[in-house]
């Protein structure tokens, strides 16, 4: 969004604030010439100020924030004290901000309901994904890949007891960073599995593994059961894969009607959705299909077009 944002408005000036721990890291990536760093210390100079994450410390003339989920709010998915902390920025953050761009319906929903924002400081700004050859079918394998730090909210346990009754000769692969909250439960049911031997945790991968699993996997599967947006579903449809994905909050908005979605707490739904793509092919390319049609809807270029005319509001 940001280098997005300044290649597509040469003539106008941004200037990028880090909070000091993130500030060093960030020389990692050359930025457009239109552009400057700076420590986030004070209220930012500029006209307009958009905090690109429900955190917002100072004001500026104008402010705008991005929301992209608000399930700490809504679950047992976190700590109390980080449950109690994030609440409190997001109060501030909406306090704060002229105007909030949400990710999806679904969040503009809470953010109107649980931080009382009129609608009319709300603006729905989905994600984007970039265009990709989907991998021909020769080199796929039996594989159902799911992508997501390990946590309750993931819902691998569900996942993994589904998958031990597909077909044998599948395999699944768990991409993502294995310690969110209440991991050690969803990697017992893991290790506890009959078809241990047919799973692989990976951790934490780069994007070049993480595309080549793309690349090589037949089946998505997603039972999140709360997401503000569901990014992991949008770029495995642009990418071609038969996607199975939870039946609620914003996750419906992405996928539409390119993935089979199910009730991600009934594991009898998820496991016949598995075992149904699994042996059905003509419905694996048919939601490969339609998920490439669909994540045509979603590109960065969008999104960055429709940030932009939030700023215009202000002019």
């Amino acid at each position: 969004m940001l280098f997005g944002l300044a290649r597509a408005h040469p003539d106008e000036q941004f200037l990028l604030y880090y909070r000091p721990h993130r500030f060093l890291r960030s020389f990692r990536d050359p930025l457009p010439r239109n552009t400057r760093r700076k420590i986030l210390r004070q209220a930012p100079r500029a006209p307009i100020f958009h905090a690109l994450n429900q955190r917002v410390e100072f004001r500026a003339q104008h402010t705008v924030a991005t929301f992209h989920d608000l399930f700490v709010m809504t679950g047992e998915y976190s700590a109390a004290e980080f449950r109690s902390r994030f609440t409190a920025q997001a109060r501030r953050a909406a306090e704060r901000s002229d105007l909030i761009i949400a990710v999806s319906r679904f969040t503009a929903s809470q953010v109107e309901d649980l931080l009382h924002v009129e609608p009319s400081r709300i603006r729905v700004i989905p994600h984007g994904t970039r265009a990709t050859h989907p991998a021909p079918s020769s080199s796929k394998t039996d594989l159902v890949l799911t992508v997501g730090a390990i946590q309750k909210r993931k819902n691998i346990a569900r996942l993994v007891r589904a998958f031990a009754r597909m077909p044998q000769g599948w395999r699944l692969a768990i991409a993502g960073a294995p310690n969110g909250f209440g991991a050690a439960e969803q990697l017992r049911a893991v290790e506890e599995s009959p078809r241990r031997a047919d799973i692989d945790v990976l951790g934490y991968i780069t994007n070049a593994e993480l595309e080549a699993l793309y690349q090589r996997a037949r089946i998505f599967a997603f039972p999140s059961l709360d997401e503000g947006f569901g990014m992991p579903v949008l770029d495995a449809m642009a990418r071609g894969l038969a996607v199975v994905a939870s039946n609620r909050s914003a996750i419906p908005e992405v996928a539409g009607e390119a993935a089979l979605l199910v009730d991600p707490e009934n594991a009898g739904e998820l496991e016949a959705a598995l075992c149904r793509l699994a042996t059905d092919e003509g419905l694996r390319e048919d939601l490969a299909r339609r998920g490439r049609e669909r994540a045509l809807d979603f590109s960065w270029e969008a999104a960055v077009e429709r940030t932009w005319a939030v700023y215009e509001e202000f002019r």
